[in-house]
């Protein structure tokens, strides 16, 4: 038995656009053989798994308004069983992350990864995610979060539309369903340390600290003036 291409009724399998890089994970998944009994119960609960995607969202910034309108009744995205959001990362299966990642929050993310139990995913939603967005020049804002946590579906956009958050959606479907949840390792992840602030440029470091010193100055006077 073969693990065989995953089926979307949405979408014709040659409309994707990633054909090649999921068929190459099946090849991958395919080197070793599969077992008849073990590869059935795989492709039966990898339909259920696909089909009933329970997300922890980290919603930062505007694209998570574009994921709040996938739940609306224009869209609703619970007709592809992926609405149920939780907020504990023990019942979640897969991090939504939507919007800016500073350095502050990296850790707070990653340990909410890290929280999760296996086979986990990490989705990131619009450019900020993926790359740090219009703040990427910034001191302070991390350069796409696959830096410190491994990502599976990059959904672009600044913000990315509903429409393209559920073909993102659909795509993570694609590749829950040709996994092996029985034995072999579903995927290679790296483990990075979270990224530290250790690293600023000495220049931008400089300047943070002379802001820094200049609010503490304001908050100081203003305090000392309303006992005046």
């Amino acid at each position: 038995m073969e693990i065989r291409k995953p089926v979307i009724k949405s979408i014709p399998y040659d409309e994707w656009k990633d054909n090649a890089s999921l068929e190459a994970i099946i090849d991958e998944l395919n080197e070793g053989g599969v077992n008849v009994v073990l590869g059935n119960l795989d492709a039966l609960i990898n339909w259920g798994r696909s089909n009933s995607l329970w997300s922890l969202t980290f919603a930062t910034s505007c694209c998570g308004i574009e994921f709040m309108a996938c739940g609306c009744a224009r869209y609703d995205f619970a007709r592809f069983g992926f609405e149920v959001t939780r907020n504990s990362p023990r019942q979640a299966d897969l991090i939504m992350c939507a919007g800016t990642i500073t350095h502050k929050m990296a850790p707070v993310l990653k340990r909410l990864y890290d929280e999760m139990a296996e086979p986990k995913y990490v989705v990131a939603v619009g450019g900020c995610a993926i790359s740090g967005g219009p703040f990427k020049q910034s001191y302070h804002v991390v350069r796409g979060i696959d830096e410190f946590m491994p990502v599976d579906v990059y959904i672009p956009g600044c913000p990315p539309r509903p429409e393209a958050i559920l073909y993102g959606m659909m795509q993570l479907q694609r590749k829950v369903k040709v996994e092996k949840f029985f034995g072999g390792v579903n995927r290679k992840e790296k483990n990075p340390q979270p990224l530290v602030t250790r690293d600023l440029p000495k220049r931008i470091a400089g300047e943070v600290r002379g802001w820094m010193s200049e609010c503490a100055a304001a908050i100081r006077k203003g305090i000392e003036d309303s006992f005046k």
